[in-house]
């Protein structure tokens, strides 16, 4: 009797069960069904009818203003106004634009303007508008524009030598000569594809900003400044493309921020090397740390002959930390715009210090011009030269001046890892052979027999006269009854030290499969002055 009462309980639970989950899974799909049915009543409502849900003094500017309208009103305007658009615009850019090719003017032209400059026939077309608001007391409208134009560009180029080419220009950066060859005066058409793009870059896709007063009033603040100076050292390259047939490649480098001509840095040719040293330091005025980048371009010197480009690298500024010295190798490309080039071409090695203006922090930059000279440095100064130093690449120093920077360098040779066998026994009896470049002096470290991983924990003091030119050089050598054989290098520049004072670091090994260097430098400076 038990067990069929037990089974009626149970068999009625079940269908009260059953029932309950029902009547659930029906009122939550008629509640989304509810909820779908108000998303599609929203989706269809108007600005009309949101005015009559919404008070005026809760009217959101969303509302009155959809994220993206059409602007077929404007686009009819503008085509009845274009032909007077055109020529007015063609007007001011060939004002604006052709003081700036002259800046970039290649020195085998005489003059380098247009003959023809139009924009065309066909007007632009606004494809649509956005409003954004910033929360606080503005708003950003951007714009989006299309234009399948018809503009005819034509450059006037006249060379020293007399020959003038009509040179037409397309917007996609082509060129075609109007009745010439341009041919006829070899590296003409790279000069002048080097030109215009530099020069659109620099007036066009650079500075981001235009402030365009639009009320009366000082808006000079909203400007781009200088807000800082970048300093490069050019430290070295290695394993650079080859454009020689006979003999190799006599590389020097080109550096800038703006390919403006005279803010344009040029190193020292290094004949017949594809792994040259520098060692050059340059300065540049930076104006908008976020925007702005370091463009470094290695040429092979070809003499009478246009220079030949092995390769090119990129630095964004804005990946710099202001204060802190970057030690950077930059992989060279064909071209800055395609970054699928796969050849290696080679390496360039920099050193990179940004300081704001008004830098306040615990580190000293050894470029500033805040050392006092004293009174027996200013009659040898003045008695050198009585004004500015010369460069020896034909242009004024920082300033006019030199910061020199004197010490003591003690370098701990620490240890070594990984090194390549350099015998037949798979094994190598190591040592270090340390140089400072300008003075020449060296040191070396004792032998480790057999061993590729060797210890040796000894230090080596420099006396240094020109801590920021001058370099150390570690080279690691095999030691063998009957010679010795070339294992690797490090170059190291004396910048961070400098800085820093002291500190340690594990460098790869120029010039080898594999293997590191353990060290530890550190500086006592000596008194500071320049002249």
């Amino acid at each position: 009797m038990s067990f069929v009462a037990g089974l009626v309980i149970g068999l009625v639970v079940g269908l009260v069960l059953i029932v309950a989950f029902v009547r659930s899974e029906n009122a939550r799909s008629k509640h989304r069904s509810d909820l779908a049915a108000t998303v599609t009543s929203f989706a269809r409502m108007t600005v009309e009818d949101s005015r009559k849900l919404l008070s005026p003094e809760y009217y959101p500017s969303w509302v009155v203003f959809s994220q993206r309208q059409k602007l077929t009103w404007l686009n009819v305007q503008l085509e009845k106004i274009w032909p007077y658009v055109n020529e007015a615009a063609s007007e001011l850019i060939k004002a604006n634009v052709e003081p700036v090719l002259e800046q970039y003017r290649p020195v085998i032209l005489a003059s380098l303007t247009f003959s023809k400059f139009t924009l065309g026939t066909v007007a632009p077309q606004f494809t649509g508008v956005s409003i954004l608001e910033d929360g606080i007391d503005g708003i950003t409208m951007e714009l989006e524009m299309q234009w399948d134009g018809n503009p005819n560009i034509v450059l006037d180029i006249k060379t020293y030598l007399g020959v003038a080419l009509p040179v037409q220009k397309k917007l996609d950066f082509t060129l075609k000569v109007v009745g010439g060859d341009i041919s006829t005066i070899p590296g003409l058409s790279d000069a002048i594809e080097s030109t215009i793009r530099d020069a659109v870059e620099d007036s066009i896709t650079w500075p981001v900003r235009k402030v365009i007063p639009i009320l009366p009033g000082d808006y000079s603040d909203l400007e781009l400044k200088p807000v800082g100076k970048l300093e490069v050292k050019l430290v070295q390259a290695k394993e650079l493309t080859n454009k020689d047939i006979i003999g190799k490649s006599d590389p020097y480098a080109v550096l800038y921020v703006r390919p403006l001509r005279d803010k344009m840095k040029k190193s020292r040719t290094i004949n017949n090397q594809l792994s040259p040293v520098w060692n050059e330091h340059f300065e540049f005025v930076i104006e908008d740390l976020a925007t702005q980048h370091l463009t470094v371009k290695i040429y092979d010197d070809e003499g009478l002959q246009a220079a030949e480009l092995i390769g090119a690298a990129q630095v964004q500024l804005s990946e710099l930390q202001p204060g802190k010295v970057k030690d950077v190798w930059l992989k060279l490309v064909k071209d800055l715009e395609i970054q699928r080039d796969t050849k290696n071409r080679g390496e360039v090695h920099l050193e990179l210090l940004y300081c704001p203006n008004g830098m306040q922090n615990g580190l000293i930059n050894p470029f500033a011009q805040k050392y006092s000279m004293t009174s027996l440095e200013k009659v040898f100064k003045h008695g050198s030269d009585g004004g500015n130093n010369i460069n020896e690449n034909g242009g004024e120093g920082n300033n006019g001046r030199e910061v020199i920077v004197r010490g003591v360098l003690s370098v701990t040779v620490i240890s070594a890892e990984d090194l390549e066998p350099a015998d037949l026994l798979g094994k190598a009896d190591p040592y270090v052979v340390l140089t400072m470049k300008k003075t020449g002096s060296k040191n070396k470290t004792r032998v480790v027999d057999e061993c590729l991983n060797p210890v040796w924990n000894q230090t080596f003091d420099f006396v240094v006269e020109d801590g920021l030119h001058d370099m150390l050089t570690l080279e690691l050598w095999d030691h063998d009854t009957f010679g010795k054989n070339y294992m690797g290098r490090c170059i190291l520049t004396l910048t961070r030290v400098l800085m820093e004072g002291e500190y340690k670091d594990c460098i790869p090994l120029d010039g080898a499969k594999s293997g590191k260097l353990n060290v530890h430098l550190k500086w006592t400076p000596q008194p500071i002055y320049r002249m």
